[in-house]
């Protein structure tokens, strides 16, 4: 009974591995290829991660990311995120619930979404994320539909080599590795390490997402 016991969890495990190392990166490359999954800007990353709830305890958090800049082996990612309503705040943050998230999945290229400069999202009366007048004169399309995705402006985005570290630390965040994406399906961030001396970006696998899916 033991030997078959043990013979059935050896087949498990190597039927596990054979479809984590080999099939599932087979799809995923195999995906990569057609022009509906290809990576570009302007695609859309979904990716279901786990995070704090807040309290000692962890939770799924569904995030949907806009491919804005591409740059050698950085890729710039945004939320896709909606403006709170005049008098009205969303309660969520920047990941969205499960059923939004299969909604996004079905729907996202039918969407009126909006690229906002991060700057503007603090001007204007009322909270920051929150729909005002100066934003919808600025943006008309935020009449029609709240979603929005920041963008950074043209000086951030020639900041990859600057010496300034407030620059480059905004400059990195939320960006990620091209080639962790491609080869491994996962969101592996770039960061700049405290104290370095030469400002050189580095990766921190131990903060790798997986992706879901990357939609044009």
């Amino acid at each position: 009974m033991k030997k078959i016991i043990l013979i059935a969890v050896i087949s498990f495990v190597i039927v596990y591995l054979i479809r984590e190392k080999i099939y599932k990166p087979y799809l995923w490359k195999k995906a990569m290829s057609t022009k509906e999954h290809q990576l570009q800007v302007g695609s859309f990353i979904f990716s279901k991660q786990r995070g704090s709830n807040g309290s000692q305890s962890y939770e799924n958090q569904y995030f949907v990311f806009k491919v804005t800049e591409m740059n050698g082996d950085y890729v710039r990612l945004s939320v896709i995120r909606q403006l709170s309503p005049k008098d009205s705040p969303l309660i969520s943050g920047f990941s969205t619930n499960s059923n939004q998230y299969k909604a996004l999945k079905e729907n996202i290229q039918d969407l009126l979404i909006t690229p906002i400069l991060s700057e503007d999202l603090y001007k204007g009366d009322g909270p920051r994320f929150t729909v005002n007048d100066y934003l919808t004169d600025k943006y008309s399309n935020l009449r029609q539909s709240l979603y929005y995705y920041e963008v950074v402006s043209q000086s951030l985005k020639n900041s990859a080599s600057t010496t300034d570290t407030m620059d480059a630390e905004m400059y990195f965040e939320l960006v990620y590795s091209k080639k962790d994406i491609l080869e491994k399906a996962k969101l592996t961030p770039y960061h700049i390490r405290q104290f370095s001396s030469d400002m050189k970006p580095e990766l921190s696998p131990q903060y790798s997402a997986n992706i879901d899916l990357i939609k044009n």
